[in-house]
């Protein structure tokens, strides 16, 4: 397969498997051999543009033409490449999970769930290859609109509350602040196209180009910036494997990734650094980082305390590119895959502990570990590598983000690193102290499922394989941030 039709084909395969999963809605077993087999060639389909693209190659489709000049198109760079290599890759545990907790918990509407979830990964993937701006924007709102009934997946009053804050937050943002950003690059530079170096002229003042910045950052809601983060706790409505897709796959890294895209490839990291219009962003991601993290420790609610956590961890990526260094951005490329498999096996165990022992607050974890070994072994892998302590993948992206941020000389940034890191530690600790040095509680149990025992192991053993093994996202990284 040539690479244009590997781009082609990871485009539709997600979407082709939705109708057909809703085909076999009275037939569960084929039902998820269907999810199964079409996460398996999405993946391949990733995979294989991995060799173009570390060559130089930017493997592209074009479609239609939506507006004069700008088409809905898609082009294969390394920073879409590492994204939609990440998202492939946990489409695969996370369905294998799926299984293990629908059926576990007796869920109702499981078709539903499962083709929702093959368009959320459809829509990351627009999202992971967007050629310019509209096609991203077209991408994101497909993705938050798919994702919607994944979070309302209940039905009860909470998550209806869950779902209208969700829709609410991310519709306003995207519409009223990404919209009129993309509308004013548009005027401004007169392409939406994607380049490296950016596409802004140097006749572009400062002020012109912060409130540009401010747009986008602010405007793309999933990155969870705050104020703009309440939906992201809000959807812990939604069953676990949601909340992993949320959290991990598709949704907030669309976010992340949505940000870092548009500081490389439309203001372009030497440019701002030049204008100085960035110097506000450092300042506001480091609120957050140590702002959430806090509330995170106070947070008795396991996936609230989690959720928390993500929202700091996910401003750690956008720091790391204000920072405007090679090494910053390079580190906050890898922070994206470090953040996926660490928060996604918290999730995993979160989720296999409420199916196993059907507790759902930290306080009740006591002695845990001693009667789920391994899920409560993978959920210590997981916080260690969010911490950010070897071997785990987390350490690594930490390193390159800390480096970027004293090669800058930006003192207060590298204050937040080491606050937020002794937060992250005070609220992950004490779980995992309690989970193996305390004496059990409640009746007794065993582990979850074995596919979620499975999928669970498989996310941590990632984590610390990514330690000992980075080389290929560090290659898409050196690319991203310009280096050899």
């Amino acid at each position: 397969m040539s690479p244009a039709g590997a781009v082609l084909g990871a485009l539709l395969i997600p979407a082709v498997a939705a109708p057909l999963i809703a085909l076999c809605h009275r037939r569960p077993n084929l039902r998820e051999a269907v999810t199964l087999v079409a996460a398996g060639a999405l993946l391949a389909a990733v995979a294989s543009l991995v060799a173009p693209v570390l060559a130089g190659e930017r493997p592209v489709v074009r479609l239609l033409e939506l507006l004069p000049g700008v088409p809905l198109a898609f082009e294969v760079e390394p920073l879409g490449m590492l994204f939609a290599l990440v998202a492939s890759g946990l489409w695969i545990v996370n369905s294998l999970y799926s299984i293990g907790y629908m059926r576990g918990n007796d869920e109702a509407h499981q078709t539903r769930f499962y083709v929702c979830f093959a368009l959320a990964l459809a829509g990351t993937v627009a999202i992971a290859f967007a050629a310019n701006l509209l096609t991203l924007f077209i991408g994101y709102e497909i993705l938050t609109l798919v994702t919607y009934p994944l979070v309302t997946h209940h039905g009860d009053e909470e998550a209806t509350r869950g779902g209208r804050l969700y829709l609410g937050y991310l519709l306003s943002t995207s519409i009223v602040l990404m919209l009129v950003g993309i509308v004013l690059t548009w005027e401004v530079a007169g392409t939406l196209d994607f380049r490296p170096g950016g596409i802004l002229g140097a006749d572009v003042g400062s002020a012109t180009i912060g409130v540009m910045l401010a747009l986008f950052v602010f405007g793309i809601g999933k990155a969870a910036l705050m104020p703009f983060h309440r939906w992201l706790p809000a959807a812990m409505v939604a069953p676990t494997p949601v909340s992993a897709l949320l959290h991990a796959v598709a949704v907030v890294k669309a976010g992340v990734f949505s940000v870092v895209k548009v500081v490389v490839y439309v203001f372009g990291v030497e440019s701002l650094a030049a204008t100085g219009a960035a110097e506000w962003l450092p300042g506001v991601t480091g609120f957050t980082i140590v702002a959430a993290s806090v509330i995170a420790l106070r947070a008795d609610n396991l996936k609230r305390r989690l959720a928390y956590s993500t929202v700091s961890q996910l401003s750690y990526v956008i720091l790391a590119a204000a920072i405007l260094t090679p090494l910053s951005v390079l580190g906050a490329a890898l922070h994206i895959v470090a953040h996926a498999f660490g928060k996604i096996t918290l999730f995993f165990a979160a989720g296999a502990i409420y199916t196993a022992a059907h507790k759902t607050e930290v306080s009740e974890l006591d002695g845990i570990g001693r009667r789920m070994p391994w899920t409560m072994g993978a959920f210590t892998i997981g916080a260690l590598s969010l911490i950010g302590i070897p071997p785990c993948i987390g350490f690594v992206s930490k390193w390159f983000i800390l480096q970027g941020v004293i090669g800058a000389g930006h003192w207060p940034a590298a204050a937040v690193l080491l606050v937020s890191t002794l937060l992250n530690a005070a609220y992950f600790l004490p779980i995992v102290y309690a989970a193996f040095f305390r004496s059990p509680t409640g009746e007794p149990h065993g582990e979850a499922p074995l596919p979620m025992v499975v999928a669970l192991s498989a996310t941590a053993a990632g984590a610390v394989a990514l330690f000992f093994a980075p080389e290929l996202p560090l290659a898409l990284a050196r690319r991203i941030a310009g280096l050899p």
